[in-house]
C-alpha cells in the first residue's frame, strides 16, 4: 500500500476500524498532489465535532469523582478523542506536504501509528468503565488549531511542541490520579503514553530546531510560529513536568519561559495597566509631569496589577519581567497573568476583552486604552463623556471633605438622610469642625484658616484638592502666615486650583478600606493598617487576621471599651457605604474605590475618629495588600511596603539585589502546600530587585504583627 492511500483511508474513513487498522509494507512513491484542507476529517456519525461556539470547550472531570466509572470513562473518552484526532491531522500532514523530507514522513507515519494504538488503548479502558467512544459530545479544538497550517513546522510547533508537550503534564496528573482511586490498568496505560510523548515531543523538536530562523532561540522561534488561538500556554498542563521536558532535549530557557508564560485559554480577560499619575494629569492636564524618582518608581512597580488580576487576564508593561523573577512569584503561589509590553498594545483591539483596569481611570488611561474599547465585551465600555461629567469630581479632596461632612451632619449625600445622628451619642467621632473646607481664594482661604484657629487648632494644613498623593500641600505651623506660604497659596488660586483648609491632627494611626463599586453594589474587600511618612506618602500598610470584615486590633485598642466600640464602628462604617454607594450610582461610577481614615487625640487628650480623610475611586496598594492576603495562610498577618535607595543604604545595603538577598535569608518563603499552596511565613519581592531602580514591594507574612517587621540588616 502506498502512503498516501493509508494516509488518506485513516483521514476520510468513516468507521473506527477503517481509522485504527493497522497498515501492512507501505511505500511511499507517488506521494500524489498537495491536498487542499477539508472542513473536518471523516468520522462516524457519533463522533462528528459539536458545532464551533455551541459549548465547544470541554472540562476536565474533577479529581474527586474519579472513583465514578462513569466518571473515569468521560476523562478516558476526552483524552481517547484527543489520540483520533493526532491520528487524523499526521495523516493530513502526510497528504498537504507530500514533499516534505521524507525522513519527516517516516517519522510523522511513526507517530500515527503510536496515536492509533493509544486511541484503541483508551477504547479499551472506556469499556471496562461501560463507555464507548462516541458516547459524548466530542470538540474539533485540534483540528481547527493545526488544519490551517501552512508548512510542516506549523504542524510540529503546533501538535508536537504544544498538545503533545502539555501531555507530558496530563499523562502524569491523571495516571497519578487514577492510580489513587484504584485504576491501576489506565494508571499503567498512561505511564505508556507518557513515555510515548517524550519520544514525539523530542521528533518534533528535531525537525523544529531544523526549520526555525537560525538565529532565533527555540522560545522566541516556537512563540512567533505559533498562530492564535494558539499560544504557549496550551504548551502545558497544570504543573510543568521539568524532567519530561528535559528528556525530550527542551533546554532549561526553554522549559523556565514557559513556566512562567501565560494567557487565556478560553475566558476573555480583562486588561490592567498601573498609571499612577491619573490625579496629576486630572489636576495639570497634559502639562503635568511627574519627577524623575516618582517616574522611576512608577516603572518598577509597573507589574504591581498582577497581584489585582487573575491568570487568564493582561498586565500591560513597558517591559515584560524576567523568567526569574516571575519563578520566584510563582513559586509563592501567585498565579501568573499575561504581559503585553506597550509597544505591543496595537494588537489587543484584535482580541475579545472582558474588562478595562486601570489603576485609575482618567486622561492618561483614556488615551491608552480607548483603542480597546470596541473589543470589550464584559461590562459597559467606559464612557469618557460620562467621566468628564460626574467621575472625575470623586477624585477631589473637596469632594471627600464634603462627603465626610455630610455624614458627620447626618445626611448621607444629596439625596439620602439617615434617622442616625452620628455627631449625638458618637464621642469617638469627629465633628464637622475637623472636616475640610474647600477654598478657591486667597480671601477664604485666610477667613478659613482664622475660623480654624479660633476653634483651637493652631496647626493647619492646606492640601490641593487634585494632585498626586503626598505632593502639593502646605503646613501652616506658625502663628503668622509667611509670605512664602502666602505666594503658594496665590500661585494655587491663579492657576484654577481649589484648596481644602483643615485642622492639622495629632494621628495615633491610621487605616484604610478597600472597596468595590459593581453593577450589584459597593462590596467590602478589606480594611488594612496603612503607615504614610510625614508628607502623607505610602510607606507601608498592614492585614490582620479577618480584615476582611474587621477593622484593625491595633485600631480598636486605642479605645475605650475595644469590644464595643468594635461594633459600634462597623455600623457605622455600614451607613457610610450606604451613602457612599448611593453616590457612586448617582454618579455612574464601578471599580475600585478606597476610604483612607485616621485615629487621633483632641487637645483634651481623647481618641477621635476621622472616618474620611479621603476618597480615592481608583486602586490603592491597600488593596494590593487585600488581594495579596488571598495567597496566605489562614490566621496570617501580612505587610506590604515599599522600600527607596536610601532606606536600604541606611541599613548598610549597597543595591537592591543585595537587600532582596539578605531578606530571602533572614525570611526565607514557607509555603504550605496542603490542601492548597498557601503562605505561611516569609518575605517575597513583588518586582524585579535586579531592575528596581527608586522603589522595591515588599510582602512579608507572619503569624504575629511583629514577624513581619521590616527590620533587615
Amino acid at each position: 500500500m502506498e502512503l498516501r492511500e493509508f494516509a488518506e483511508q485513516v483521514l476520510f474513513a468513516s468507521t473506527l476500524e477503517e481509522k485504527l487498522r493497522a497498515p501492512g509494507e507501505l511505500t511511499d512513491e507517488q506521494p500524489g498532489p498537495a491536498l487542499a484542507t477539508p472542513a473536518a476529517p471523516g468520522r462516524p456519525t457519533d463522533l462528528i465535532f459539536k458545532p464551533h461556539g455551541s459549548g465547544d470547550k470541554s472540562e476536565f472531570p474533577a479529581l474527586h469523582r474519579l472513583e465514578q466509572d462513569r466518571e473515569r470513562g468521560k476523562l478516558l473518552h476526552f483524552f481517547g478523542n484527543h489520540e483520533l484526532l493526532a491520528t487524523e491531522l499526521m495523516a493530513l500532514v502526510l497528504l498537504k506536504f507530500p514533499t516534505a523530507p521524507a525522513a519527516f514522513r517516516q517519522g510523522v507515519l511513526r507517530t500515527l501509528r503510536d496515536e492509533q494504538e493509544h486511541t484503541r488503548l483508551y477504547m479499551e479502558r472506556m469499556q471496562t468503565c461501560g463507555i464507548a467512544l462516541g458516547d459524548f459530545p466530542v470538540s474539533g479544538y485540534f483540528w481547527r488549531c493545526i488544519a490551517p497550517m501552512e508548512h510542516p513546522i506549523d504542524y510540529v510547533a503546533g501538535l508536537c511542541l504544544t498538545f503533545e508537550q502539555a501531555n507530558l503534564d496530563f499523562a502524569g496528573h491523571y495516571g497519578h490520579a487514577l492510580g489513587t482511586v484504584g485504576d491501576t490498568g489506565s494508571a499503567k496505560m498512561l505511564e505508556k503514553i507518557y513515555h510515548d510523548e517524550i519520544g514525539h515531543v523530542a521528533y518534533g523538536l528535531k525537525w523544529f530546531r531544523r526549520w526555525k530562523n537560525p538565529g532565533e532561540t527555540d522560545w522566541d522561534a516556537f512563540c512567533r510560529t505559533l498562530k492564535f488561538p494558539l499560544s504557549p500556554q496550551r504548551a502545558k498542563g497544570f504543573t510543568v513536568n521539568v524532567a519530561g521536558r528535559k528528556a525530550a532535549g527542551l533546554d532549561p530557557e526553554f522549559i523556565a519561559e514557559l513556566n512562567v508564560y501565560s494567557q487565556s485559554k478560553g475566558r476573555t480577560p480583562n486588561v490592567f495597566v498601573f498609571n499612577p499619575f491619573a490625579e496629576g494629569r486630572i489636576a495639570e492636564g497634559k502639562k503635568f509631569n511627574p519627577t524623575k524618582p516618582q517616574a522611576q518608581l512608577a516603572r518598577d512597580l509597573e507589574n504591581l496589577p498582577q497581584f489585582l488580576c487573575r491568570q487568564d487576564d493582561i498586565v500591560l508593561v513597558e517591559r515584560k519581567p524576567s523568567v526569574e523573577f516571575l519563578s520566584g512569584i510563582k513559586q509563592g503561589g501567585f498565579p501568573l497573568p499575561e504581559f503585553v509590553e506597550t509597544r505591543r498594545a496595537g494588537e489587543l483591539p484584535k482580541r475579545k476583552l472582558g474588562s478595562l483596569r486601570p489603576w485609575a481611570w482618567g486622561p492618561d488611561s483614556f488615551e491608552m486604552l480607548k483603542p480597546m474599547f470596541a473589543s470589550v465585551t464584559g461590562e459597559k465600555r467606559a464612557d469618557e463623556s460620562r467621566y468628564n461629567s460626574g467621575v472625575a469630581q470623586l477624585y477631589s479632596k473637596a469632594w471627600s471633605a464634603n462627603f465626610l461632612r455630610n455624614i458627620l451632619a447626618g445626611t448621607g449625600g444629596d439625596a439620602r438622610t439617615t434617622e442616625r445622628q452620628p455627631g449625638e451619642n458618637a464621642p469617638y467621632l469627629c465633628t464637622e469642625n475637623e472636616a475640610g473646607e474647600s477654598v478657591n481664594t486667597l480671601g477664604a482661604a485666610l477667613a478659613t484658616i482664622s475660623e480654624i484657629r479660633a476653634r483651637g487648632h493652631h496647626k493647619i494644613i492646606a492640601k490641593a484638592a487634585l494632585g498626586v498623593a503626598g505632593s502639593n500641600a502646605l503646613r501652616l505651623f506658625e502663628p503668622e502666615l509667611r509670605p512664602a506660604q502666602l505666594r503658594w497659596m496665590e500661585n494655587a488660586f491663579a492657576h484654577q486650583h481649589t484648596l481644602v483648609v483643615e485642622p492639622w491632627l495629632e494621628r495615633e494611626i491610621d487605616f484604610s478600606i478597600q472597596l468595590e463599586m459593581t453593577v450589584q453594589g459597593l462590596k467590602l474587600c478589606g480594611y488594612t493598617g496603612l503607615l504614610n511618612d510625614a508628607r502623607g506618602q505610602f510607606q507601608a500598610n498592614f492585614a490582620e487576621p479577618h480584615h476582611h470584615k474587621r477593622i484593625p486590633a491595633r485600631v480598636i485598642s486605642l479605645f475605650r471599651e475595644p469590644k464595643d466600640i468594635s461594633t459600634r464602628l462597623l455600623d457605622f462604617y455600614g451607613d457610610i457605604f450606604a451613602a457612599l454607594e448611593a453616590e457612586l450610582r448617582r454618579l455612574d461610577f464601578t471599580g475600585p474605590i478606597g476610604i483612607d481614615a485616621l485615629v487621633y487625640r483632641d487637645a483634651a487628650g481623647a481618641v477621635k475618629l476621622k472616618p474620611v480623610v479621603e476618597i480615592n475611586p481608583r486602586y490603592t496598594m491597600g488593596r494590593v495588600l487585600v488581594e495579596l492576603m488571598r495567597q496566605t495562610c489562614q490566621n496570617s498577618f501580612g505587610r506590604f511596603r515599599l522600600v527607596n535607595l536610601a532606606q536600604l543604604r541606611a541599613k548598610g545595603f549597597k543595591d537592591f539585589p543585595s537587600y532582596a538577598r539578605s531578606l530571602a535569608e533572614q525570611f526565607p518563603l514557607q509555603v504550605a502546600a496542603e490542601p492548597i499552596s498557601r503562605i505561611h511565613s516569609g518575605a517575597l519581592c513583588l518586582n524585579d530587585p535586579a531592575t528596581a531602580q527608586a522603589g522595591l514591594a515588599v510582602f512579608q507574612v507572619g503569624r504575629t504583627l511583629n514577624e513581619t517587621s521590616p527590620a533587615v540588616g
